[in-house]
């Protein structure tokens, strides 16, 4: 038994609740944890390395060391923290409804909080979370630097040539999974209302995210034809911002109260009847909004208005009268849950319906679909390795439906599972693609 996991132990046998050292953690919330281990075969780490400092209940232990300051928050308790997915299949598992995805992100904010002490934030860091992802034309400008890659030809070039390999490893095998992106021009055209077909039913406001809306513009279009098409008048809401999950999930918790701020008031201008989006981690962040305002009622109170009209795009399409479909498809379709969709907002029936709907189309399930593909934000570039076993496991499943295609609701386990593809060898045979896209070419 090494140390972290000695400490675990210690951890789990205290019952005595001393002051909150971290000032910070719910220890009501940790308290509900009853290290039953019902957890643990659904957590993607423990079944990795059999170790108890990688399992829910072994990291909620650590964070009880932490906050009753048991155990310092050293960077062995953060190793710990972020080794983990964030999956939150141990949501679903537990018996007593422990919110892990919260605790994750206050043990997080922790441990930057306790870094920021000793050293400051590194330069990509700051630029990743401070200059890039909360700027919204900065974002676009991104885009165009890629599409103009893309048209020259660069990515090809770089990937035959071999001059990828100068990347860092992770990101030279992601890019091969990036997808020709919309152009400024095409982007350009957008229109910040799209009327709905016939009767009107709801007036929506469409969250596009940052990532989403660059890499998947496309797929943001033709989610918003979808919600036209069943009697929605969409209007692309101007102001909003990054939503602030992957502050929320990386530590930084002040980054991501502003952006959320930014957002709600954003969308308070609108007047919609619901704000929809179709990214599964964006939207499990979007509906979280009320508990990263705990501390200021006035704020949670704005935030629980916004989030009770937060729908995934298939939760929303799934309650309107059913889509006419004038498209037979004609393939062997297979869904894998976003983890934040499945488990984080309990959406897990609905996709499946609307897949039902595509004239000729067979559904075939996936052996444990809403395990995770291991691409959790960017964990699939911070923990390659063990992403990368991760999603072979998964691929190994999918081969078995013998799918056309596999139909995802998230970005990144989109991309993750274009990676999966080429890395099983099935390209050609087998294409990822947006449930909403897929849904799409069936109008």
């Amino acid at each position: 038994m090494n140390q972290t996991d000695k400490a675990c132990d210690l951890a789990i046998g205290q019952d005595e609740v001393t002051p909150v050292a971290a000032g910070k953690f719910n220890l009501d919330e940790i308290m509900n944890c009853m290290q039953c281990g019902f957890c643990l075969p659904a957590c993607p780490t423990y079944r990795q390395t059999g170790l108890e400092s990688h399992s829910p209940r072994g990291r909620i232990a650590l964070m009880k060391g932490v906050a009753q300051a048991q155990l310092p928050a050293d960077a062995e308790f953060a190793k710990n923290m972020y080794a983990c997915l964030g999956c939150r299949a141990c949501e679903t598992a537990c018996p007593a409804s422990v919110s892990y995805g919260s605790l994750l992100e206050t043990a997080r904010e922790v441990v930057e909080d306790q870094n920021k002490k000793t050293a400051k934030p590194s330069l990509l860091r700051r630029l990743v979370f401070e200059h890039v992802f909360p700027h919204p034309n900065r974002m676009k400008a991104l885009g165009t630097v890629l599409w103009a890659v893309q048209a020259l030809g660069l990515q090809r070039l770089a990937t035959r040539t071999g001059w990828a390999r100068v990347l860092p490893r992770a990101l030279a095998e992601m890019q091969q999974a990036v997808e020709p992106v919309a152009s400024p021009f095409i982007r350009g055209k957008r229109q910040q209302r799209m009327r709905a077909e016939g009767e009107s039913l709801y007036t929506v406001g469409y969250f596009t995210g940052c990532v989403m809306d660059v890499l998947f513009f496309e797929t943001n279009q033709a989610t918003a034809r979808l919600l036209a098409k069943a009697g929605c008048e969409v209007v692309f809401v101007g102001g909003q911002t990054c939503c602030g999950a992957l502050h929320a999930h990386a530590g930084e918790k002040a980054w991501a109260v502003e952006l959320a701020k930014r957002n709600i008031e954003a969308f308070e201008q609108s007047q919609v009847d619901f704000i929809v989006n179709s990214a599964g981690g964006c939207g499990a962040a979007l509906k979280e909004y009320p508990h990263w305002f705990e501390d200021d009622p006035g704020w949670q109170k704005r935030a629980e208005a916004f989030a009770a009209k937060v729908r995934d795009a298939s939760e929303l399409l799934a309650a309107l009268p059913p889509l006419s479909f004038t498209k037979e498809l004609s393939a062997r379709v297979t869904y894998q849950d976003s983890c934040h969709l499945a488990h984080g907002q309990g959406v897990r029936d609905q996709p499946r319906q609307l897949l039902n709907l595509i004239p000729g189309v067979e559904v075939v399930e996936l052996e444990q679909a809403d395990q995770c593909c291991g691409s959790a934000g960017i964990y699939n570039i911070t923990h390659f390795d063990q992403s990368m076993e991760i999603l072979d496991a998964k691929m190994e499943a999918v081969k078995k439906t013998d799918a056309h295609f596999i139909a995802i609701s998230n970005p990144g386990c989109l991309l993750q599972m274009r990676q999966g593809i080429i890395r099983a060898g099935l390209t050609g045979k087998m294409e990822a693609v947006h449930l909403m896209d897929l849904l799409d070419r069936a109008l």
